[in-house]
């Protein structure tokens, strides 16, 4: 448990550990008790001295009887320590014993205590946890993960059955104790540099500091993933210097090899699917060039209309392949894709009266919402330039009354994203019903709004005079 000062001297218990592999000493939760001024003098006094405390006689809860041990958590950088550089206690840690029930502990259980003992007093020293120039952000093995116990020469006097597994797993046949872990993962190890970094590490953390023999380095990681010739682990060492007496150290090992091969099959996997937009992008531009000089070299004008036709749509859809080509998660930026979309509308369309604006932001979608999507942009913004190209308002004579105004507006929120194409054209015709419009294009962006996407559709007169077309997607 750790138990820290409050107001008025009161301290209070702010966080509780229980064991995995065995009863709780205390049944209920710890967590919020509040322990009065003089209640408990052990605690008050490894707060007031620093000094780790042992109750002399067991305490009964109930049944249960509990030996305590007091350490308190010193920080020697606290704004509260003294002027001579003593370290200021912020708390203390209290390790509760069960005494019921006595038995002899397993050798791991041995090699757990003195370790666990060791800590204890560096926490009460201030020098625990240290720095240990963890830059490569790598998670953290626990003890339960794999453990091994080091003496001042590097030798393994205590190897935990999982880190035996880890080492099996690496290619490792015999037993760790007795051997010197440098040695051991130096046969191991695929990569010399690999070999030398952890090395080192090991040696930093066995060391004495400052000793002439091995001078303890900052710039050693003491967190290292390493592959061997069938495995990946991942490694941490833990230096032992209880009042600043180098005693060993631990070695904590996780074997991460599944995960990092799914990992390896999840980049692969990701870099395919670019790889196929990518492909596709190529094909699809491909066949919108040919149909483009196909357009060029047709002299009926329903055919050059079709033919161009196909060459904006297909060039929409290449358009999207060409974003996920380049993105990991699959999604669109809607607005870059309106945003380069909108000049090949107008080249293909061949008009220079043609002025589009996007007024609002659209977001980001999931590829399989932004694929028919963008193909229903596509087919409002090329019918809003079809049917709007010298009708503008203005004043007569001016460049404003022969172009034609196309925005795009968009409300965003958890729920639906709702999109507006509005222009300044002639309207929509008298008589106009979309349910039984038979235009090619309307029944494009109808069945790609209904069933691809799940919305709906809306098309009116504008109330200054043009169209707006409303499209309301549902957000999942």
């Amino acid at each position: 448990m750790l138990t820290v000062r409050g107001e008025g001297g009161a301290m209070v218990t702010v966080a509780q550990c229980r064991p995995n592999t065995a009863s709780t000493v205390f049944p209920g939760d710890e967590v919020g008790r509040v322990i009065g001024r003089g209640a408990d003098n052990r605690v008050a006094r490894a707060f007031t001295d620093g000094q780790i405390h042992r109750d002399e006689d067991p305490t009964w809860h109930g049944a249960v009887a509990i030996r305590r041990e007091v350490i308190p958590v010193a920080h020697p950088a606290s704004p509260a320590a003294g002027p001579r550089g003593d370290a200021a206690i912020i708390g203390v840690l209290i390790r509760a014993t069960d005494l019921t029930h006595p038995r002899l502990p397993s050798p791991l259980e041995m090699a757990y205590q003195e370790s666990a003992n060791d800590l204890c007093q560096m926490v009460a020293d201030g020098t625990f946890p240290e720095k240990e120039g963890n830059s490569q952000g790598l998670s953290t093995p626990r003890a339960g993960d794999g453990f091994i116990r080091l003496d001042l020469s590097g030798v393994v006097s205590y190897a935990s059955p999982n880190a035996l597994s880890a080492f099996h797993r690496m290619g490792w046949t015999s037993e760790l104790a007795g051997r010197r872990l440098t040695e051991v993962t130096a046969e191991l190890l695929t990569d010399r540099f690999e070999s030398e970094d952890v090395a080192a590490m090991v040696e930093a953390a066995i060391g004495p500091v400052g000793s002439a023999r091995v001078p303890y380095r900052d710039d050693v990681g003491m967190r290292m993933e390493v592959d061997a010739r069938r495995a990946t682990v991942l490694l941490r060492a833990v230096a032992l210097r209880p009042r600043g007496a180098a005693n060993g150290a631990v070695i904590l090992i996780r074997d991460v090899t599944e995960v990092k091969r799914r990992d390896l099959a999840l980049i692969s996997k990701d870099a395919t699917i670019r790889e196929i937009h990518h492909r596709v992008k190529n094909n699809l531009q491909s066949v919108s060039a040919l149909l483009r000089l196909q357009s060029r070299r047709t002299t009926n004008p329903e055919a050059k209309g079709a033919l161009n036709e196909a060459v904006r749509r297909v060039a929409s859809i290449a358009l999207v392949h060409e974003l996920l080509s380049g993105s990991v998660d699959e999604e669109v930026d809607l607005d870059e894709v309106t945003d380069r979309l909108v000049p090949i509308l107008v080249d293909v369309a061949g008009e220079s009266r043609v002025l589009v604006r996007r007024v609002d932001r659209l977001g980001v979608l999931p590829a399989d919402q932004a694929m028919p999507l963008v193909m229903v942009l596509t087919e409002l913004i090329q019918n809003a330039i079809e049917h709007g190209v010298g009708t503008g308002g203005g004043e007569a004579g001016t460049a404003e009354a022969r172009a034609t105004r196309i925005e795009i507006h968009a409300r965003r929120d958890v729920r639906e994203l709702a999109i507006e194409v509005v222009d300044n054209g002639t309207g929509l015709p008298e008589g106009f019903d979309l349910s039984t419009s038979d235009r090619l294009g309307l029944q494009i962006v109808k069945t790609m709004v209904s069933i691809d996407l799940g919305g709906t559709l809306d098309m009116r007169r504008g109330d200054a005079g043009g169209t707006q077309a409303r499209v309301v997607v549902p957000l999942r």
